[in-house]
């Protein structure tokens, strides 16, 4: 098995198991999803699987968008004035925020995909390097 289609199948399982996730809390959360869901267990494997595929994608976007978002957040009040010495505009404009427990999951999860990712990224230069 080529190193390139093993990684794209991790990336693949991971895209599917975050795009499936997103979905069981989606049917928690909101009844309408819940029988969407329900109906879509009814279609094809390779179908679902693809559809899940793309929302994982999807999601893995949005999480690491949302904690780079948090990251770059914290670096920059790390870095500026003191908060009186700052523009009403800054203080003001401030985006809302996720509660704790999400962003504590939402951490937890980024730090799982930079391990994967860190894991693929090896396994791809000791390939590369054979």
């Amino acid at each position: 098995m080529n190193a390139d289609n093993f990684v794209e199948l991790l990336q693949k399982g991971f895209h599917v198991t975050l795009g499936a996730t997103t979905s069981l809390v989606e049917s928690v959360q909101d009844p309408q999803k819940r029988e969407e869901n329900l109906a879509k267990l009814q279609l094809e494997w390779s179908q679902l699987s693809e559809e899940w595929a793309e929302k994982g994608a999807v999601t893995e976007q949005e999480a690491r968008r949302f904690v780079d978002t948090l990251l770059s957040r914290q670096s920059n009040t790390a870095t500026s004035a003191p908060s009186s010495e700052r523009s009403d505009s800054q203080a003001t404009a401030s985006p809302p925020t996720a509660p704790p427990d999400i962003q504590t999951e939402l951490q937890e999860l980024t730090a799982k995909i930079a391990a994967m990712r860190a894991e693929l990224e090896q396994l791809r230069n000791s390939n590369s390097a054979s």
